[in-house]
This record gives structure tokens, sequence and C-alpha cells, in this order.
């Protein structure tokens, strides 16, 4: 056993220097087309509702034209306006800076939350695809336990024929082979769900797709490259920015502005003591000026320390969340070496059960063994491999819960 552990050790040490074999390129192919539009479709969005609010500060120019007719003293009159209205910030106390930043950080985030949607699609899609795998392995070890409970209920038969055992001993090979038989159906029908779940996210043959190859990672790639602590990190530089921004938004700004005006007037006329008057006219004019303001709010305080308290949270949930990612980082790592010892044993158990095969194979050719001897053994000494392959998708389906989180940018 301390050798076995020693294998484990060695095997765990030599895999964590393995850099991750899949791209994140690589790995989208598993989920369909239609989702990757959906996911692009968000990226445009981001895009688009990043530029709106990085460019917010910038004010709208206002335009404004009417037309008017009236008849009071049964002549139309008519009245022509236009107006250019114009009144965009230029100083907020630094509030337009922390506005842009604002808006980059805030893009980042939405991003880093887009990817972390998509990664977990990604994850799903492949640990369907594990366990579709799996489970063809399971259904044919299954088939071989079925093969073996076979042949163990036929030589009961010819032993309780003989009088060599009682029909107890017989009805326990019946059940024990219905029962297996009744597991093989629980395992079709379970791999059936997981190719109907599969089909929902990727548009792949599972039959002719190929599983990728998940390498171990240590504890400081998986928390240097972890999208859970990016997402954190933007999230500390977003509410960084917008607690600037709340301080900026009670301080002094300024403002310029400036405006266009154009109306005239036709067949204005009026009676004025029995002379009728025309009053049409036209005017032109503009202005422009600087106007500075500045907020006395009741509440300026409360709303800087709910901005300084979101940005101090976010720093502690960084910190919580990495707490949280290095025990779930060694709970894997526990669960693959525990999984690695299973198929270790599986393995032992393939060399005892071959080394049997071997000696009953020749006590067969000597007459001292029957054939349904050698059948069970060779059955069994497959059965042990098909575990330990089992154990092997076991394994990468712990490394799964890691690879959602990890980032193979190369940096």
């Amino acid at each position: 056993m301390r050798a076995l552990n020693l294998l484990v050790l060695l095997f765990l040490l030599l895999s964590s220097t393995l850099l991750a074999e899949e791209k994140d390129a690589e790995l989208e192919a598993y989920i369909s087309e239609n989702k990757k539009q959906q996911f692009s479709y968000d990226y445009e969005k981001n895009e688009a509702e990043s530029s709106k609010l990085r460019d917010s500060w910038i004010a709208p120019l206002r335009l404004n034209y009417s037309y008017s007719i009236s008849n009071p003293y049964s002549v139309d009159q008519k009245n022509h306006n236009v107006a250019i209205k114009m009144d965009q910030p230029i100083f907020q106390s630094g509030g337009i800076y922390y506005g842009i930043k604002f808006a980059n950080a805030s893009k980042e985030y939405s991003e880093y939350s887009i990817d972390v949607a998509k990664r977990k699609m990604i994850k799903n899609a492949i640990a369907l695809l594990m366990q579709i795998k799996q489970t063809d392995l399971k259904e044919k070890k299954q088939k071989l336990v079925i093969k073996n409970s076979e042949i163990n209920l036929e030589l009961k038969k010819d032993q309780y024929m003989s009088g060599q055992l009682d029909s107890g001993f017989l009805d326990n090979a019946v059940i024990e082979r219905n029962f297996v038989i009744q597991t093989l159906y629980d395992i079709q029908t379970a791999k059936e769900r997981l190719v109907s779940s599969f089909n929902t996210l990727s548009d792949l043959n599972y039959r002719k797709t190929s599983v990728p190859h998940l390498a171990l990672l240590d504890e400081e790639q998986f928390l240097k490259h972890n999208i859970v602590l990016k997402v954190a990190d933007s999230q500390i530089q977003r509410d960084g920015y917008k607690k600037n921004i709340t301080i900026a938004k009670y301080l002094p700004r300024v403002s310029f502005t400036a405006g266009y005006n154009w109306s005239k007037s036709e067949d204005q006329k009026f009676n004025a003591g029995g002379v009728i008057i025309d009053g049409s006219n036209e005017l032109e004019y503009y202005d422009y000026g600087i106007k500075a303001s500045m907020p006395l709010d009741i509440n300026t305080f409360r709303d800087i320390e709910s901005a300084r308290v979101d940005y101090l949270k976010s720093g502690v949930v960084k910190e919580d969340k990495i707490v949280q990612l290095k025990s779930i980082f060694e709970q894997v790592m526990q669960n693959i070496k525990n999984l690695e010892r299973k198929k270790l044993l599986s393995l032992e158990n393939r060399k005892i059960y071959a080394k049997l095969l071997n000696d009953t194979q020749e006590l067969y050719s000597a007459g001292y063994k029957t054939g349904s001897d050698v059948q069970i053994l060779e059955n069994s000494v497959e059965i042990s491999e098909i575990n330990a392959k089992i154990f092997e998708y076991d394994k990468q389906l712990e490394l799964l819960t890691l690879y959602e989180m990890y980032v193979n940018d190369g940096k």
C-alpha cells in the first residue's frame, strides 16, 4: 500500500508540470453553431452598450423645428421656428475621466460574465460527451458481467441437477442474473438521456467525436489564470471608478452652452383702429456662454458612502473567492488522488486475473479446469481493464471542474 501511495504521489507531481493541451478555441467546437452565434451577439451587444456608456458624457445636440398656421382675422398667419441648443459639460471634477474608465471596466466585467456563461456551456457539453463515452464502457463491462452470471447460472443448474446444490443456490443465481441484466437496461437508459442532453448543446456526432484530454493543473496556474478571479478583479476596478463618479457628481461642474435661433412669421395682419398692419418679420440670432453648477443634496454623503462600501465589499468578495477556489482545487486534487488509487487497483487486479487466467489455461489444457473457468477469467481480465478506463473518465470529469474556470490565454 505504501508503494501504491508513492506511485500516486509521483504521478501527481509529474502530471502537474504539464500544460493544458486544449485551447479555448478548440473547446468551443463542442458547442453548436447556434449557441456560438448567440454568444457572438452577446459580445456585440456588450460592445455597443460599452461604447454608449463611454460616450454618455457627450451631451446631445437638440434640434427643434415648429410650423404653425392660425387664422384670427380671416387670413392664414404662418409661423416658422428653428432652434439648435447645446449644453455640453467640459469639466465635472474628474467625472468625465472616471466615467470613461468606468465604461471600459464595465465592458471588461460584462465580457468576462459572458465568458463564464460560455465556458459553463462548453464544460457541460464536454462533460456529457465524457459521460456518454464512460457509459459505453460501463455497458461493455456490464455485458461481460452478464456473461459471467450466465456461466455461473449454468454451473449452478448442473450442480443442482446432479444433487450437489439445493434450489436456494439456483434461485440466487437466477436473481443475480436478472439483477445484472436490469442494471444493463438502466445503463442504456441513462445513456439515452445523456445523448439527448448532449444533442441540445452540440452539433457533433458523439459516436465520431473524441473527448479532449485534460492535463493536471497546479494551484498557482489555477489561481493565476482563473476567470472567477478575473471577474472579481474587474468588479473591484468597476466599483472603484463608480465610487469616484459618485463623488464627482456632487462637486462643481462647468458646461459650455450655445444656441442658434431662427423664426419667421408671415401674413401677420392685425387691425389697429381700423388700420390693417402687417406684423410679419424674420429673426435670427445665436447665443453662447459658460454655465457652472454644483448640486447641494441632503443625501450626498449617504450616496458616496454607499458607493464606497460597494468598492470595499468587492475587495472582500475577491478574497473570499480565493478561499473558495483553493478549497475547490484541494477537493478536486483529493478526488483525483482517490480515483488514481482505484485505477491502479484495477490494473493490479488485471495482473492478478491475467496470472490466474494463464494458470487456468494450462490446467484446462491438462484437463483439470473447464472452458467456463477460462471464460470467466478472460471476462474478469477485460472487466478490470474497463474499470481502469472508467476511473480515468472520472478523473477527467473532476478536472473539468477546474478547466471551466481556467483561462488558457498563454499569459
